[in-house]
This record gives C-alpha cells, structure tokens and sequence, in this order.
C-alpha cells in the first residue's frame, strides 16, 4: 500500500475513541440515542466494530462517556455558570439566551433532559447521570445567587433551573432559537424580587 492511500484512509492511526464520539454526538443529535445503533456509529466514525467495543464495551457506555463529554465540552446550558469572567447575575441570565450554534442546526434543547427522556428508568446509569448534570445545574445558579447575596439561594435556583429548563425544551420543540427571551422576562422579574439592589 502506497504512503498517499495510507495517509488517505480515515481508519488508519490514532483517534478512534474521538471519532466515535464525535460520530455519536452527531448521530444522536440528528436521529435521538435509541434509533442510533452501533454499527451505524462505527461506519460513521469510520472504525472497525471491534475498535469501538475495544474503547466502549456497551451502548451505555457510549452514551455516558458522549453524555461526558458534553459537560466537559463547555457546550452544554448549565455551562456559562461556570465562567467566573461574567457576573453572577448575568451567568444566571445566560441560561436564556440562544445556543451560539442556533444559526447553523437544529434546536436540540438540553442533552440530559433528551438522554433522560430516551432512558425513562431513573435506576439506569444514562438516566442517573443526567439526573447529576441538572442536579449540579441548581447548585451552580445557587452558587451564583449566593455570591449576589441571596438569602435563600436553594428555592430560588430551583425556579430559575425549572424556568432554563422549560425553556430549553420549548425552544426544541417549537424550533425556535430565541424562545429562552419569554423565560428571561420571568427569570428577571424573580431576580429583582429576590435581589432588588441588582435590577
């Protein structure tokens, strides 16, 4: 085999694990997790099914680490709360605001409130850990309203998280971008109750 068809063919190397999420991401994004099965991942990857089951054993394994791999990304709703360079009341805001990619994709919404849904039973491991992501999503508004000196930071993160979350769901379903501007009439308007030294 000549050096121009090696260096040619995607199979070859390293990079198999980043191209099956990659693969995943994108499959799971356009068709949903259970309609998307292994083997159309490792043709889309492009890898052998013995490489993808050498990096994940089961589906569900690929789904947490793509489910992972999603938080980590920076991509996510709950993300901007973790961006010290924005103010508290403003990281809190954010959550409403349309995804930086709305203009070139579909409206996705959340991918654990979507992963949750695909996997209904709260004892299985997709639908647990989707449970931690939102679970962490009110710690993090918490944090921020405390740091704005909100007395009781846990309620209200609870009704801003429902409010974020509602949003994202909506905008999905409604295929509409912006629909997170009604929910950030309200989220304001439960900040300057709450916090009236911030409006």
């Amino acid at each position: 085999m000549s050096t121009t068809t090696a260096a040619a063919s995607p199979r070859r190397g390293r990079g198999g694990r980043e191209r099956v999420l990659a693969a995943a991401a994108q499959l799971f994004a356009t068709q949903g997790i259970n309609a998307t099965g292994m083997e159309q991942i490792a043709e889309e990857a492009p890898v052998s099914k013995r490489t993808l089951y050498a990096h994940f054993r089961t589906k569900n394994d690929l789904v947490i680490a793509h489910l992972q791999s999603l938080a980590l990304s920076g991509a996510t709703l709950e993300s901007v709360l973790t961006r010290e360079d924005i103010p508290p009341r403003e990281r809190i805001l954010k959550l409403f605001d349309p995804s930086p990619e709305a203009d070139t994709a579909p409206v996705r919404g959340c991918p654990f409130i979507d992963a949750a849904v695909e996997f209904p039973d709260p004892e299985s491991a997709v639908h647990s850990y989707a449970r931690e992501q939102k679970l962490r999503m009110v710690e993090l508004i918490a944090a921020s309203l405390a740091e704005l000196g909100c007395r009781e930071p846990a309620a209200l993160a609870e009704q801003l998280a429902i409010l974020a979350d509602g949003a994202a769901s909506r905008a999905m379903v409604l295929c509409d971008a912006d629909y997170g501007r009604h929910a950030r009439a309200a989220a304001e308007v439960l900040l300057g109750q709450a916090l009236p030294g911030t409006d």
